[in-house]
């Protein structure tokens, strides 16, 4: 054989053994170019935020693609545990026998303030605030107010001339946590009129199939619902009313004050039930939906929520820490770009995602 021949081959030999080598010392630069793909899907509420996180995360993150579906908190929540997402975003918290029924399994985490707002489409208002209150909201709600100038509304807003016209109903017609989050505030702030089986993810009402409740599929849904009918009201995430300059009512809180949402104004809704909160994800978070929904304090907006990350505790090992270096951006940076409508959680909830962070990184 050529001996120049033998020569290349010795030396090609001898750079493979050398890059096999570097490869089982370093193993990430096996796979410098594959991206790891992780895939979430669940609540409308969060979305704007999460995908202006996403796009700000993979700037710096080449390696990580994540992707969102805003599908609603339930079909979330479905395709989570049906283990076709890797993660999901839910309003509500697990339910505590959703919980027990995979403790040590799930992570959860309450990693954003957000807010449900009431917005509404009466051209004669002019874009002034209308002042609303559970009592006046739930029985729009049961369809026993049925038009705007109705006394027990016109009471809430002396000097606003306000039309005889029918209230056009919006609701979603999804499972939906801003959905729940709404019902809730109802029943806690008049439960003689909104009884605790009408707390849910879909609408309960009566109201429904009146012919004067409309259905939208998620926020996007129902805030093109709201602008194309005149005299409709309904609730959506702040963030989507603000995105459509849609006008914002003022909300009687726990402490009778009428409030509009406000990046203060959670903040005082979330200080006292954050104290109350777990330390640990893998705890249960079943009951903290009720502790910031009409918060007892003063200035606090009272449809005031989180909105959760519900992660397993054990993935295969790139997806566990692609998840936990996600997790910290969100800590270390993430609350940097917050977008408008939204509202960082207070020092103590914001642990949760380094202690998640940990979990994920022990199980890969």
């Amino acid at each position: 054989m050529n001996r120049g021949l033998v020569l290349g081959i010795v030396i090609a030999v001898a750079v493979a053994a050398i890059v096999a080598a570097i490869l089982v010392a370093n193993p990430m630069s096996s796979s410098k170019h594959s991206k790891v793909v992780l895939r979430g899907a669940g609540a409308t509420f969060p979305l704007l935020q999460i995908e202006e996180w996403i796009k700000s995360f993979e700037k710096s993150h080449p390696d990580i693609v994540i992707t969102y579906q805003g599908v609603g908190s339930g079909a979330g929540q479905s395709q989570f545990f049906a283990k076709t997402v890797d993660f999901c975003g839910t309003d509500p918290p697990l339910s505590r026998d959703r919980w027990l029924e995979y403790q040590g399994k799930v992570l959860q985490i309450p990693y954003l303030l957000g807010a449900v707002v009431v917005v509404y489409n009466v051209p004669e208002a002019d874009g002034k605030t209308l002042n609303l209150s559970a009592e006046v909201l739930a029985l729009i709600y049961r369809g026993d107010i049925v038009y705007w100038d109705d006394p027990r509304i016109a009471k809430l807003n002396p000097g606003l001339d306000l039309p005889h016209k029918e209230i056009k109903v919006v609701y979603r017609a999804d499972a939906s946590g801003t959905q729940q989050i709404f019902t809730l505030y109802l029943h806690k702030a008049a439960p003689s009129l909104w009884p605790k089986e009408w707390v849910s993810k879909t609408m309960k009402s009566p109201i429904v199939g009146s012919g004067r409740a409309l259905g939208g599929k998620g926020n996007p849904g129902v805030v093109q619902i709201i602008k194309s009918t005149p005299y409709s009201i309904g609730f959506v995430e702040w963030s989507y009313a603000i995105k459509e300059h849609l006008p914002i009512a003022a909300i009687e809180n726990a402490r009778g004050e009428f409030v509009k949402p406000s990046i203060e104004s959670l903040m005082e809704a979330a200080k006292a039930a954050a104290k109350l909160l777990p330390k640990d994800p893998r705890e249960d978070f079943s009951k903290d939906l009720e502790l910031i929904v009409f918060a007892n304090a003063s200035k606090a907006y009272p449809l005031t929520s989180w909105t959760h990350l519900v992660l397993w505790t054990s993935y295969e090992s790139s997806k566990a820490r692609a998840l936990a270096t996600f997790l910290r951006w969100i800590h270390d940076e993430g609350y940097k770009h917050i977008v408008p409508g939204y509202a960082p959680p207070p020092p103590e909830i914001r642990e949760l995602l380094l202690e998640a962070a940990k979990i994920l990184e022990s199980s890969g």
